[in-house]
């Protein structure tokens, strides 16, 4: 065992990560459309945090939930996008072994915490809505703080052994991965070992963490679609989907996304994820969660306002400070 912090027995010192393409006009294109993404993503999540923390309307456990998202979010983007618009700013696509390894390893710990939490969500909904009297026991500060850091602490444990897998591969040449950022199977096309165990454990890891969420939300909207129905006043049912709606569509992206790529290929492991569809859950819904739950959620919106006022106010005082 080396010194180094993956283990990598190869002549393979550094990866070129061919994102998409070499086009220089696609690139500059690309480029300002990834900047423009990666600060919308940093500034709308970050905007959320804040929002969830001074306004004491939003200090519940539905909101304690999302401001942990937003900053799963911003850590998520941070890992990729800031070495996407590097390599297109500046023309260098390559990227140490260890840094690719470690890149892998953040990505796959957030990726798994994120289908935790969004379970987490879900039930959070279903506790609301379907089992309203049962609430205020079954999700108070205690248990939002052990789902929130189990979600956490479960997404970073789960991709360890997958990294311990791919790092101790070898990697004879060639060293160009056919993705934009640093993932299990396009790595494992470069190796010059049997493969087969690392791709299998990968489709499972990637299987247990995102099908028992998705099955549990799932089955949380069933019964909240359920329990809605019943409502007699038609005001009521809008209110309550409206609530849940922007929640859905986060997790139909997200999930969709991630069983198309990891699971499905569980039947040819070699077979490289398709960066479109990689796309979507590694720039795509960071960036519109902020949108999706600030446009669509009646609450987010009244303490925008809230915050708003208090900062025209802020202003018109300094405002006449400063003519005294």
């Amino acid at each position: 065992m080396t010194k180094h912090k993956w283990k990598n027995e190869t002549g393979v010192t550094e990866f070129i990560l061919l994102g998409f393409g070499n086009d220089p006009q696609l690139d500059s294109l690309l480029f300002l459309t990834f900047l423009s993404i990666y600060i919308a993503t940093i500034t709308g999540n970050t905007f959320i945090i804040v929002l969830t923390v001074a306004d004491q309307r939003l200090h519940t456990p539905m909101y304690f939930f999302l401001g942990n998202l937003a900053c799963l979010e911003i850590c998520y983007s941070s890992n990729i996008l800031p070495r996407v618009l590097l390599s297109y700013l500046g023309g260098d696509r390559s990227i140490s072994v260890n840094g690719c390894f470690t890149q892998y390893y953040f990505f796959g710990c957030l990726a798994a915490a994120e289908c935790y939490l969004l379970a987490a969500m879900s039930y959070d909904r279903y506790l609301a809505v379907c089992r309203p009297l049962h609430y205020p026991s079954r999700m108070n500060d205690k248990i939002c703080l052990q789902l929130g850091a189990a979600s956490w602490i479960s997404g970073f444990l789960s991709n360890s052994i997958l990294t311990f897998l791919i790092s101790n591969l070898d990697f004879c040449g060639p060293n160009e991965i056919e993705h934009f950022f640093c993932d299990s199977f396009p790595m494992m096309k470069l190796s010059c070992s049997d493969t087969r165990v690392a791709g299998l454990a990968t489709s499972v890891v990637a299987g247990v963490c995102s099908l028992p969420p998705f099955l549990l939300t799932f089955l949380s909207y069933i019964y909240i679609i359920i329990t809605v129905m019943r409502i007699p006043s038609a005001t009521g049912r809008k209110k309550v989907f409206s609530t849940c709606s922007s929640h859905l569509i986060v997790v139909i992206l997200f999930y969709w996304s991630i069983l198309t790529v990891y699971v499905l290929p569980l039947h040819n492991t070699q077979a490289s994820p398709s960066k479109v569809f990689s796309v979507f859950y590694t720039i795509l819904t960071p960036f519109v969660n902020p949108l999706i739950y600030s446009l669509r959620n009646k609450e987010v919106k009244q303490a925008l306002q809230k915050q708003k006022s208090k900062l025209m106010a802020f202003i018109g005082l300094l405002s006449v400070k400063k003519g005294d």
